[in-house]
């Protein structure tokens, strides 16, 4: 079955191309290579081969140059060349992995992911890359990313233009993340959710900064023909009426949905089969065990 196209691929391609040109506007990145590299120090592990899977600079790759327990670290992306972490790169799409089975110990990628087209293939690719124990940290955007937005250019283009048109990209929910590891084979899946909130002097700001991130629209369906200038002077005087604080800055939601999960193993943890327990929980709770049929209180009437 072949996944359905999203996402322009090239065109993201070109947005990163010039993204880099501008300047990048770098500061969600790094908050995710440094949580990324916390999150690795606490794994009591040793990671011989490292895969940076798409991770749009080299903050991660930075982040991680120095931790102890982590050998040799590629850099894999579209725009690869010779990385200046690592000196290690492979230009690839994140569609279509190119390492062998079983080959990899540890995969990470920072802000990447939600631009593919077929994000269970991709989980199933980096499973399938994956030894025995080992693990997969990423983190992408989430359903809520730019919600003020989608809601200003929504409003605007039903007021000014009579419908709408895909302008922001939609982002996988975290519990459906959960899922899609689990169905690509995971185990001991963990999701969970960083909610940031950037403040900008006006939506000008923003959508300024979203060009210098290459994240301007990459939709397949986006509407080809020039945004007219009366609905996009709307869209952003709904946005400032809308999502203003008191001293005039607005709003932006990024939500940065965390993921891990193992390739399975035989020492790991694995849930009991029902009936196993040797210990009743009315002895742990240190209260009285009641059968089903039994009221909790008889001689009270219903």
């Amino acid at each position: 079955m072949v996944a359905p196209r999203v996402f322009d691929r090239p065109l993201l391609l070109q947005r990163r191309r010039r993204a880099a040109a501008l300047g990048s506007a770098v500061f969600l990145l790094d908050r995710v290579a440094a949580d990324m590299a916390d999150r690795l120090a606490a794994t009591l592990r040793t990671f011989d081969r490292v895969v940076d899977l798409g991770t749009p600079t080299d903050a991660v790759r930075t982040a991680l140059a120095f931790h102890p327990r982590l050998g040799t670290l590629i850099a894999m992306d579209m725009l690869a060349t010779a990385d200046r972490i690592t000196g290690l790169a492979v230009a690839a799409d994140e569609e279509a992995l190119p390492f062998a089975d079983a080959s990899l110990d540890l995969v990470v990628s920072g802000l990447a992911l939600q631009t593919v087209n077929d994000l269970p293939g991709t989980f199933a690719q980096v499973r399938r890359a994956l030894r025995p124990d080992g693990l997969f940290l990423a983190a992408l955007l989430g359903g809520a990313t730019l919600t003020e937005l989608r809601q200003s250019f929504s409003a605007a283009e039903s007021e000014c233009d009579g419908g709408l048109s895909p302008r922001v990209a939609p982002f996988a929910d975290v519990r459906d993340v959960g899922a899609l590891l689990q169905r690509a084979g995971f185990a001991l899946p963990v999701t969970d959710v960083d909610a940031v909130t950037v403040r900008y002097a006006s939506p000008v700001a923003l959508i300024q900064d979203l060009r210098r991130m290459g994240a301007t629209n990459p939709l397949a369906e986006r509407r080809r023909r020039p945004l007219r200038r009366t609905t996009l002077l709307r869209a952003l005087q709904i946005y400032t009426d809308r999502f203003s604080d008191p001293d005039g800055r607005v709003r932006a939601t990024f939500e940065i949905v965390w993921l891990s999960g193992w390739a399975p193993h035989e020492s790991q943890q694995k849930p009991l089969r029902p009936g196993s327990a040797t210990t009743r929980l009315a002895d742990a709770l240190g209260t009285k065990e009641i059968s089903a049929g039994e009221k909790a209180n008889p001689g009270r009437k219903p």
